[in-house]
């Protein structure tokens, strides 16, 4: 059973009137109210699926790289890199590259390109309970 604002009110005001009467035992019973769930805007097809109560961060700027892969060097052999040198990494060619925010591995995915620029197409998505066991670290 959905109440009106005005339902609420009168509601209200009666249950302070009671209070008021010391003298009279009369109780005023007040529903518990029933709101609907609020569902996210779809003005717009970025917003779609979004949760509005998290609209103050949707606007925040994280840090978003890949990661090729690792390699440890010498400092003389880092010195000796030039134009041609070609530094391998702990990868193989095969395996998916890390997608990190802020530093934290998020998702996995594979190197694409589309047009004359690279991208990544996202694989698979570290689970939510391992994010959060890396943020305690």
């Amino acid at each position: 059973m959905a109440m009106s604002q005005e339902e609420i009110d009168a509601l209200l005001k009666a249950q302070a009137a009671s209070e008021q009467q010391e003298t009279s035992e009369e109780k005023v019973t007040v529903a518990e109210p029933a709101f609907q769930e609020i569902e996210p805007s779809a003005s717009n097809a970025e917003g779609q699926g979004l949760n509005p109560k998290l609209d103050l961060l949707y606007d925040l700027q994280l840090v978003l790289s890949i990661e090729l892969g690792r390699t440890t060097m010498m400092i003389r052999d880092i010195l000796r890199l030039g134009r041609g040198s070609v530094v391998e990494f702990d990868k193989l060619v095969s395996e998916p590259v890390d997608v990190l925010v802020n530093g934290r591995k998020i998702a996995e995915g594979e190197v694409v390109v589309i047009d004359k620029h690279f991208g990544i197409r996202i694989t698979s998505l570290v689970d939510p309970s391992a994010r959060l066991r890396s943020l305690r670290r």
